[in-house]
């Protein structure tokens, strides 16, 4: 049986920036270098927008407490961003509305994921479907550009073959430490000793320990 701890490994940053990484280096291998600079550069945006708002409620209790909202959820934003991207390459020889379909079935995936987070309490709504918004615009901003101009087949029966195992492993793959190096930088960067608690946030404003 398949339980959502393992639905939310596919949005862990060590499966998803591998897929990413691979869209971008298998584009740049077909000579599509202007389509694989600005992959790189939406989800790379995607991926400074999530730190960014994440490293603002560790070191600064900035959010916004009505809605639950501590920061973009760097798996939902991930998973939005990539698969879709992902799907449409692979179905990329067939007709346009199979290809439309592989897009859908893609979000769909990422909204599971998004689900999946929320579940087992890692985000809340907010966090999850502001995330899944941030990853949407990646991966839309990317396909009305390959849209018009995308030339070559990216996605070459060995390749696609690839691609689905190395996906098979990912409910066992452990999960990067990344929250953990966030906080240590954001502490060091922020000077305090200790991050915003997000307990009993909605209570009352927390106050880290002052590292003077």
């Amino acid at each position: 049986m398949i339980h959502w701890s393992d639905i939310t490994h596919y949005g862990d940053v060590t499966i998803t920036t591998l897929a990413a990484a691979a869209i971008a280096a298998w584009l740049f291998i077909e000579d599509e270098k202007r389509l694989a600079l600005w992959w790189s550069l939406l989800f790379a945006a995607g991926m400074g927008v999530v730190v960014a708002t994440k490293m603002a409620f560790i070191g600064w209790g900035i959010g916004i407490r009505s809605l639950d909202f501590t920061g973009f959820s760097g798996h939902a934003m991930r998973a939005a961003a990539v698969l879709p991207v992902l799907f449409y390459l692979i179905l990329q020889r067939a007709r346009f509305s199979v290809r439309c379909g592989g897009v859908v079935l893609g979000f769909a995936c990422a909204v599971l994921i998004g689900v999946s987070r929320i579940v087992v309490r890692a985000h809340s709504m907010s966090e999850v479907v502001a995330g899944l918004l941030l990853g949407a615009l990646v991966s839309l901003a990317f396909l009305h550009i390959a849209h018009t101009s995308l030339e070559k087949h990216v996605f070459k029966p060995l390749r696609i073959a690839v691609s689905v195992l190395a996906l098979l492993p990912a409910p066992y793959v452990h999960p990067a430490p990344t929250q953990q190096w966030l906080t240590e930088l954001t502490l060091y960067v922020s000077g305090h000793i200790q991050p915003y608690p997000r307990a009993g946030w909605h209570a009352e404003k927390p106050r880290p320990r002052d590292a003077h």
